[in-house]
């Protein structure tokens, strides 16, 4: 007698199916939830610079850009390193902070110094423990750049040297 006062068996197994479904995604969103907040990237505090660092003065800042062999943008920052401290440099580390029209950081970088080395008609730009630099010598220096952000305001970045080593 179930007919139109009782509700019929494939309507309660329908619905009866949904909540293993629902219980299910909900859990799934839970797990992925507990996941991304704990492999969440904690914001690097800024590591103070060396203390040598203030003693390399970066100068005579050029920029420029060129296609690649692939077609995609590499902007150039070439300048002049001087070491004015009483150490020699066999490395150093250059934090690049790129900004848009209204002052807003739009890249910050870390990237090695490579000073201009003669290499046959070319000059080749190679790290400061190819080429050391000497107290009181002044060297060629040129930064690579090969992904800036379309919001950069074609500014010359902040340059601030973070890393040295010295010997």
């Amino acid at each position: 007698m179930g007919g139109l006062i009782q509700p019929s068996s494939t309507t309660t197994e329908r619905e009866s199916n949904w909540l293993p479904v629902t219980l299910g995604i909900a859990l799934v969103v839970v797990v992925v939830g507990v996941i991304a907040f704990f492999t969440r990237s904690q914001p690097k505090p800024a590591a103070a610079p060396h203390p040598y660092a203030a003693n390399l003065k970066l100068s005579n800042l050029k920029m420029s850009a060129a296609e690649n062999f692939v077609g995609a943008s590499v902007t150039y920052l070439e300048g002049t390193v001087t070491n004015a401290g009483d150490k020699t440099v066999t490395h150093a580390m250059v934090r690049v902070i790129f900004k848009d029209d209204i002052g807003q950081v739009v890249g910050d970088d870390s990237v090695a110094l490579r000073v201009l080395q003669p290499s046959g008609p070319y000059q080749d730009a190679v790290d400061l423990n190819t080429s050391p630099l000497a107290p009181g010598q002044s060297k060629p220096f040129r930064l690579t750049f090969e992904r800036i952000s379309a919001q950069w305001n074609h500014a010359y970045p902040d340059l601030q040297v973070t890393d040295v080593s010295v010997k």
